[in-house]
């Protein structure tokens, strides 16, 4: 496959700076990482969605090169209004929007309100936080700590992973590759970006996600609302989703349309199984595209 370098670019949404990295022609394709990552966890999928789509890698708010305001800025509401002014800015009325982790969380945010912009979503391992937080065990809370740990308000987690940036961000990724126990590629890119406001805006990240994120669910669910647009769900086969979830059950009562399948790999598929990935939401976009 033919290796086309990306546009790098910076946009101011609303304030909030985003950085976005675009490639290829045709329908728009929205992509957002999971945490601790960045736009480059995207690298080969990307390669390969831009053969027929134009693919706007994006970093989240408080991530990679993007806008890292200090406070509790970082509803997913207000992460994914950032998003959608994005593709507004280049052009992209109406787009497909894939995430992984973090990202994957913002995007059904968006699918919510937004769903006149958002024509498809992918979301890759993860089932919805409402059902995560509302089902916890002993075992959700073992391989999730960090859920908990980060959502503290007590400066404890910023202070305690400011001390050693570089081993925290190492332990997010040991032992969570089927394919063995190793880095990914994009490490020293996801390291470069893993700064001190990094620390303290995906703290205010997972704050959101365990305080005002439940409100905004919540108030869907009471209302009868669930995303409408054709909805994928990946996940990796040895993930502690896969192992642990009927997937598609799972999501059906927050998007009915659902479909989807595992991947052999664990929670990083993009970046361990990047060609099976890519193939998976070719085939979904290329399906979305002929139903619209």
């Amino acid at each position: 496959m033919m290796t086309t370098s990306p546009a790098s670019m910076t946009v101011d949404c609303d304030g909030i700076e985003i950085a976005a990295d675009v490639r290829g022609s045709g329908p728009a394709v929205l992509l957002l990482h999971g945490y601790p990552e960045t736009k480059a966890m995207w690298r080969e999928v990307a390669e390969s969605l831009a053969v027929d789509h134009t693919v706007v890698a994006a970093d989240l708010r408080g991530y990679g090169d993007s806008a890292k305001p200090r406070g509790e800025h970082y509803a997913k509401r207000d992460m994914a209004r950032d998003q959608v002014a994005l593709m507004r800015t280049l052009g992209f009325e109406r787009f497909a929007v894939i995430g992984h982790d973090r990202g994957a969380r913002v995007g059904h945010r968006m699918a919510l309100d937004h769903p006149d912009a958002v024509s498809a979503l992918a979301v890759l391992d993860i089932v919805p936080t409402l059902h995560m937080f509302e089902n916890v065990d002993r075992a959700m809370a073992t391989a999730y700590f960090h859920w908990f740990f980060l959502a503290r308000a007590d400066g404890m987690p910023e202070a305690l992973i400011t001390a050693d940036r570089k081993t925290w961000l190492r332990s997010r990724f040991t032992g969570r590759r089927h394919d063995g126990d190793r880095l990914p590629d994009a490490y020293d890119e996801y390291l470069r970006c893993f700064d001190v406001d990094t620390v303290h805006a995906s703290g205010a990240d997972y704050r959101a996600a365990a305080t005002v994120d439940l409100e905004h669910d919540r108030a869907d669910r009471a209302a009868g609302r669930t995303v409408t647009c054709p909805v994928l769900a990946l996940w990796g086969a040895h993930s502690y989703v896969g192992r642990h979830f009927d997937v598609l059950a799972t999501w059906r009562p927050y998007a009915p349309s659902v479909t989807g399948r595992a991947i052999d790999a664990d929670h990083y598929l993009a970046e361990e199984a990047p060609d099976a990935t890519a193939t998976a939401l070719r085939e979904f976009l290329g399906a979305t595209a002929v139903a619209a």
